[in-house]
């Protein structure tokens, strides 16, 4: 199985897109330039060096020894908490902001429940000197407020979503 984009936008046989009309634009944008991103060597090289050297990539397997005994097997923890920021999150904002960037963006909107996809993007955002809006439901920015702290230390606007379940 291909798991890369076609030129068609699709992955495997089946896909495109269904988005309001008013992001069409955008989406094109992309389609027509990430495949071409993509393959640039210097992009991987940037891409795979940030993976490594600021996030902390490749993460360590490791051994659960009291949880493998109870359980009568070999069980292995990959600690993604160990990247930068706490959590995977950021493994994928590093990839989605530098093609931002790459395409001449100057601003990145994001959404977050609990907080951590959030602070993942401000924590690039401010790496990269782009712009960060970060839209949260209300509830969840008052239960998460370190989280909501975390993103503002890093320059991020934090805007509360205050229609449907505010979460």
């Amino acid at each position: 199985m291909n798991y890369n984009v076609n030129e068609k936008g699709y992955y495997g046989d089946f896909g495109g897109a269904y988005i309001p009309e008013m992001l069409y634009p955008n989406v094109e944008e992309l389609r027509q330039n990430y495949i071409k991103v993509m393959q640039e060597p210097d992009f991987q090289e940037e891409f795979k060096a940030l993976l490594k050297e600021y996030v902390g990539r490749p993460t360590p397997l490791y051994y659960a020894k009291r949880f493998s005994e109870k359980y009568g097997t070999n069980v292995y923890l990959k600690r993604e908490d160990l990247c930068h920021t706490g959590a995977h999150k950021v493994n994928n904002t590093i990839g989605q902001i530098l093609m931002a960037k790459r395409l001449g963006k100057n601003r990145i909107i994001a959404e977050t429940g609990a907080g951590q996809h959030g602070v993942a993007t401000a924590t690039v955002c401010a790496l990269m000197g782009l712009e960060c809006i970060v839209y949260m439901g209300a509830i969840d920015i008052k239960r998460q407020a370190p989280n909501v702290a975390r993103m503002k230390m890093l320059g991020a606007t934090v805007i509360p979503a205050e229609s449907g379940s505010k979460t």
